[in-house]
């Protein structure tokens, strides 16, 4: 399992129209094939802070994700949202049984 988590610092001006254009991207992530989870989380801590936190099957379904079209759509935009360069980061990981 591929595990991303994508921190985005939004302008406060554009909050709303921010997360009116992710939730398209998140919807339309949810779908696709290898899709585990696709979340928006807003940090608690830090002001207009957001992390998305994807669990992707594997690498074949990240790929095919960012070159999605609703993908490449988002990453066009988000720029415009953007005060800082978006963060990402990628992990390999596996389910704990209990």
């Amino acid at each position: 399992m591929i595990i991303i988590h994508a921190e985005m610092k939004v302008n406060s001006e554009l909050e709303a129209e921010f997360l009116e254009a992710v939730k398209e991207l998140i919807e339309a992530s949810r779908v696709e094939a290898g899709n585990v989870s696709y979340n928006l989380l807003k940090d608690t801590d830090k002001d207009d802070t957001y992390l998305m936190v994807e669990q992707w099957k594997d690498q074949e379904a990240v790929e095919a994700h960012n070159a999605s079209t609703h993908f490449q759509a988002f990453v066009a935009k988000a720029p415009k949202y953007l005060t800082a360069p978006l963060h990402v980061q990628a992990f390999a990981g596996q389910p704990i049984s209990k």
